[in-house]
């Protein structure tokens, strides 16, 4: 007969980046006066949950991805030189959680749609293995840790913006100062972000890392073309800002238009044939605008839309090769609960 076991699931939403994005890396916010970050969070969740285990055997397990690990114990992970669930096992050495679990993840994004996946998932796991450890973590101390052992696991800087949806949900928009990094929640209405904008995967992973990177790099290395462009991108987030608080729909359109004309100007392989095909059918059956989500080169892209023409753009971006992610705007933030399990 099966027993029941007490465990803990936690919920974080993936998000999509309006404007603003890169610049949240550490230190370019630092060259633009004003900086800010505009994204809104999805309903598109990933999910971790921990069911404590006899013994001290950990098993980690991720259903999308397939993949799965166990150790004999804590120690036996710690000394690992690599793992196969880098997200759960290098964050179940931060927490040292005592005794034996199964810790099983799962995303809805599809794997490099560049909507943060991994950084959602990264708020999920922190949050699960904070209740479990009975560890008490704000919300900024999370972003934290997460934002830090990010960039343990993909070995480049890691920007700050992609973990406010996951802990916050809603329309955010994330002040870059000196003094601090502070979110601020936009009062969109309720149903605008749901019937204006599109989101649609092109079936290839992206390399944010890799994409970031070598622009950073170009940054630091004081490129005057990236350095000027960053400094129009700043503005136009800026700009989004207030034209998302004032509802002014057709300077959102434009804004969004300007920032991916110079965000293909940074990088000569942010688009790609496909990209540009989707966004060409969108266009001429009714699409306002439209960027690639994250770094580029792959992953997702969001259009928006006049809201009676949203149903014939999702038709020809389909007809065009891209897969449509339904979604609505996620309005909360992280959720943990407590579970029983069947064993």
């Amino acid at each position: 007969m099966s027993k029941e076991k007490n465990g803990i699931v936690a919920q974080a939403s993936c998000r999509a980046d309006l404007a603003g994005g890169t610049i949240d890396l550490w230190p370019l916010y630092l060259f633009h006066p004003g900086a800010v970050s505009i994204n809104f969070a999805l309903s598109i969740l990933t999910t971790c949950r921990i069911v404590p285990s006899r013994g001290s055997a950990i098993h980690l397990r991720s259903l999308d991805t397939r993949r799965e690990e166990r150790f004999a114990d804590f120690q036996a992970l710690s000394r690992a030189r690599s793992y196969r669930h880098p997200i759960a096992s290098h964050l179940v050495r931060y927490f040292e959680p005592e005794g034996g679990f199964l810790l099983e993840t799962h995303s809805q994004s599809p794997a490099g749609a560049g909507i943060s996946g991994s950084s959602a998932l990264m708020i999920a796991v922190s949050a699960a293995l904070a209740r479990f450890t009975g560890r008490k973590l704000g919300r900024e101390q999370m972003r934290q840790l997460a934002q830090n052992v990010e960039a343990q696991i993909i070995k480049v800087p890691t920007g700050c913006q992609d973990y406010y949806p996951a802990l916050y949900g809603g329309v955010s928009a994330i002040h870059l100062d000196p003094g601090g990094i502070r979110r601020e929640a936009l009062p969109i209405a309720t149903g605008e972000i749901d019937q204006r904008f599109l989101l649609a995967y092109t079936g290839v992973p992206r390399q944010s890392g890799i994409n970031n990177w070598e622009v950073f790099k170009r940054h630091i290395d004081g490129d005057k073309k990236v350095v000027r462009n960053f400094s129009r991108i700043a503005e136009i987030a800026a700009a989004m800002r207030g034209a998302l608080l004032e509802a002014n729909w057709t300077e959102v359109a434009g804004l969004l238009r300007e920032e991916w004309k110079l965000r293909r100007a940074n990088h000569a392989h942010i688009s790609t044939p496909l990209i540009d095909r989707l966004m060409a059918a969108a266009r001429k059956n009714g699409g306002r605008a439209a960027k690639v989500c994250g770094a580029g080169g792959g992953g997702c892209v969001i259009f928006m839309v006049e809201p009676e023409a949203k149903q014939r753009v999702a038709e020809a971006i389909t007809r065009a090769g891209g897969a449509v992610l339904p979604f609505t705007l996620a309005r909360s933030g992280v959720k943990v609960r407590s579970a029983e399990f069947r064993s």
